[in-house]
């Protein structure tokens, strides 16, 4: 019987996974949604992130980037030959963006892995985090299998990401729309949170809208009720706190 890992979208779910299925736990530590994802070589690309990760979050210094979330990715490059992987991300573009990578790191290590896809119930594909370990138990047992074909397109969508290719994201991104819709629609929502022609983009418009719609600024208000209208994005408080920043920096500068 082949040994049987599991890729988690964050430490959250790994507090909460049933204990039953907790062998192997591997947590993808990262938000590569944001910042550089340059670099060559993964050495390059992991040098990179920690220096982004270091300035992202204020105090943390990129030595913990190789203590926390390199040694995760380490352990996906060293899941022994013939295993099953179960990778267990949600729909949002945030854990999107950073299943496509470790897709991408599976490819590179034996595109002959057993892959399966875990995603949250229907109603929740945001969110493992309002699942009960019983409902966790489900979604194990209903995973859906991600074949070779289909694990080579998502590992593509990886590299069109990372060089920035929005023609050849959308297009890889519509073979899988039968299987796994909700990959066209995390690229689409990439893709609209982009500047174009003097445009913020959709997430700060609908900040923008939300602070009028609410006659305030208040983050608390503002980030709930981004949470509710904008869940595709999967954003954290960080990132609409620094976004919700700017945009306020920016109007006083006007």
């Amino acid at each position: 019987m082949p040994q049987q890992y599991h890729i988690l979208n964050g430490d959250a779910l790994k507090n909460q996974f049933p204990g039953e299925i907790s062998n192997n736990v591997i947590v993808a530590r990262e938000c590569l949604m944001e910042g550089d994802i340059s670099g060559d070589t993964l050495e390059e690309f992991y040098a990179n992130r920690a220096k982004f990760m270091g300035t992202y979050f204020g105090e943390l210094e990129p030595g913990n980037y190789y203590q926390l979330t390199v040694p995760e990715f380490e352990k996906i490059l060293n899941i022994p030959l013939n295993s099953e992987i179960n990778l267990w991300f949600e729909d949002d573009l945030f854990c999107q963006v950073n299943m496509w990578f470790v897709v991408y790191l599976i490819e590179q290590k034996d595109p002959d892995y057993t892959v399966y896809l875990v995603r949250p119930k229907t109603g929740s594909e945001y969110s493992f985090g309002n699942m009960t370990e019983n409902e966790l138990k489900l979604a194990f047992q209903n995973k859906t299998e991600m074949d070779a074909a289909a694990r080579k397109i998502i590992g593509n969508l990886w590299l069109n990401y990372r060089q920035k290719n929005t023609d050849e994201l959308l297009l890889n991104a519509e073979i899988l729309t039968v299987r796994f819709p909700f990959i066209p629609k995390a690229v689409e929502a990439h893709i609209k949170r982009l500047s174009q022609n003097g445009n913020p983009g959709r997430p700060v418009q609908t900040l923008q809208q939300i602070i009028k719609d609410l006659g305030s600024d208040d983050f608390t208000a503002v980030f709930k009720e981004f949470r509710q209208r904008e869940a595709i994005y999967g954003y954290g408080d960080l990132q609409v706190k620094k976004m919700l920043e700017t945009m306020i920096k920016n109007k006083k500068n006007e």
